[in-house]
């Protein structure tokens, strides 16, 4: 009897966790994504007299971490090392610095993601709220519940959401004793999102692909292979790239402020700042019949790595999500199959082949694209997975074989 009372009160918590941090994370979201998006407009309006500020841009940021949190700059970082016991908490001031820093890169045209943002945020508040009030003892516990808010609220795929938070700090293992707070944690933050007027981005795709005909099937190989060497490869490059910019050129200043002149340039002149922002352009072309072109997806590639590899803000996931969209269409119609389809693979498979995670890109397909092609997509996020070979964008993600970390 006595355990059963100990087990209930530790449910019941979990659920009262999960809700507080899925108000607060999905609210905090909301801010966070709602100005992103009219950012998002403005400078696509006016990217001819923004984008050249861009070096300008980059070195306000740089000053506002090195004037009121220097170690905020580690980012996801920080998230994975408190997870693994590595440091005892986020500092605080990260989340107000990585929303201001992710907006100025925005507005300026550099090319990076938003959910590095909106995890980042969650997990910070969720640990230092389930610390102050003991709601667990369990460190990855409160990661896990605030990395779900945090990502569900901003995308609104919930379970996605959640299995992404498992998965990605320790490949390989899945902590379920945060499934309970997660998951509530999850659908509260999408719920207040959507209610405060936060939109969902979702597409029904009706095709289907002929799964009984074998070269279909094939396609099916070649995409997984594709997607997932075009995972590894940013993963790769993401952490070279990085490496390689803070070995050669020391000084942040200088290192943001000269790389992003040349960087600006080829913003402002290919396509008119197509590749600027969050992709959310070339993800919109790819499913209502715009203009692809081939190149699309490693010109992208390369942007979004300059861009976070000299000290940008943002994160990677969108910019993963239209590389893959943009690589699905060109695949598909190379094929002769759907391109659409296609498309919505590529979204998701790209992703978790970077992100070195196996169930959320599934999940995710379902959430964003509907039941209809979910075998598919499995057949691919699986081969795209292995293809992988273990890489992540995540440079402190731990790996886990049989149970143990290594």
């Amino acid at each position: 009897m006595e355990n059963f009372k100990k087990k209930s009160f530790t449910v019941l918590k979990y659920i009262a966790f999960g809700v507080v941090i899925g108000v607060l994370v999905g609210a905090i979201d909301t801010l966070f994504g709602r100005v992103l998006i009219a950012i998002t407009d403005f400078r696509t309006d006016y990217y001819l007299f923004l984008l050249p500020f861009l070096p300008l841009a980059g070195l306000l940021i740089t000053w506002m971490y090195n004037k009121f949190s220097a170690v905020s700059l580690k980012g996801m970082s920080l998230v994975f090392e408190t997870g693994q016991s590595k440091r005892n908490s986020i500092p605080l001031p990260l989340v107000p610095l990585v929303m201001i820093g992710t907006w100025i890169t925005h507005l300026f045209g550099g090319s990076a993601g938003r959910e590095g943002v909106a995890v980042q945020i969650g997990a910070t508040l969720s640990h230092r709220i389930g610390r102050k009030f003991h709601f667990s003892n369990n460190e990855r516990v409160l990661l896990i519940t605030g990395m779900s808010a945090g990502f569900g609220g901003l995308f609104q795929t919930p379970l996605g959401a959640v299995f992404f938070a498992l998965e990605v700090i320790v490949a390989g293992y899945l902590e379920y004793e945060a499934l309970l707070p997660a998951f509530i944690a999850s659908i509260v933050a999408c719920i207040t999102s959507h209610t405060l007027g936060l939109e969902k981005f979702s597409v029904n795709v009706t095709d289907t692909l002929d799964l009984t005909d074998y070269k279909v099937i094939i396609f099916l190989v070649i995409m997984g292979i594709a997607f997932g060497l075009v995972g590894r490869l940013f993963s790769y490059l993401l952490q070279k790239s990085k490496d390689f910019m803070k070995n050669k050129i020391k000084n942040p200043y200088v290192r943001i402020g000269v790389v992003s002149v040349p960087l600006a340039i080829i913003l402002i002149f290919f396509y008119g700042g197509r590749y600027s922002g969050l992709g959310t352009n070339l993800i919109s072309a790819s499913f209502s019949g715009g203009e692809v072109h081939y190149y699309d997806f490693i010109v992208k590639l390369l942007l979004t790595i300059v861009t976070l590899a000299i000290g940008f803000q943002g994160g990677e996931v969108t910019p993963l999500f239209s590389i893959g969209a943009t690589l699905g269409v060109v695949l598909g119609n190379l094929f002769g199959i759907s391109p659409i389809v296609c498309g919505a693979i590529g979204y998701v498979a790209v992703f978790g082949s970077a992100t070195n995670t196996l169930i959320a890109p599934i999940l995710l397909g379902v959430e964003v694209f509907g039941v209809a092609n979910v075998l598919p997509i499995a057949i691919v996020c699986i081969i795209a997975y292995i293809v992988n070979g273990n890489l992540s964008i995540y440079s402190s993600q731990q790996k886990a074989m049989f149970g143990f970390e290594e």
